[in-house]
């Protein structure tokens, strides 16, 4: 696992970012190619500061989604950069992670602001009837 500091609004300022290894690797190699920046930033500006939303949304991620047709009826893109983080946060939950380390990586300051967000998404009626099955068994068997 590849680790990479990164800066954030938050109060949580600058922490490491675990990764795969291909996205720490994919990272550093364009680190090196991309302007230089006293901020030490991985995507700056052609000035080496930090990159506007409007500009990363409407030079390089709606031209993405357009091109790849990922769009509405009416040609728009279908989604904001910001739902990558609510994919992430969800692949997360599909791949059973612990809502802590979740916290964690999204930088929540409360673990009640990540279930209020996505605890609807750790909800599974057939995981809870195994769950009580499993305590059932559990405690008949001591």
């Amino acid at each position: 696992m590849g680790v990479l500091a990164a800066y954030f609004k938050s109060r949580a300022g600058v922490r490491d970012i675990p990764m795969a290894p291909m996205v720490k690797n994919t990272l550093a190699s364009w680190k090196q190619e991309a302007p230089e920046s006293a901020l030490d930033l991985v995507f700056p500006n052609s000035v080496g500061k930090v990159q506007s939303y409007s500009n990363f949304y409407n030079r390089v991620f709606k031209p993405m989604l357009v091109e790849n047709g990922i769009v509405d009826a009416e040609g728009e893109p279908k989604f904001a950069v910001h739902s990558l983080r609510h994919a992430a946060a969800s692949l997360f939950i599909e791949q059973g992670w612990n809502p802590k380390k979740i916290q964690t990586l999204l930088g929540h300051a409360t673990i009640g602001m990540t279930m209020d967000t996505y605890g609807h998404l750790f909800d599974s009626a057939e995981e809870d009837l195994t769950m009580f099955a499993k305590l059932e068994s559990d405690l008949l068997a001591a």
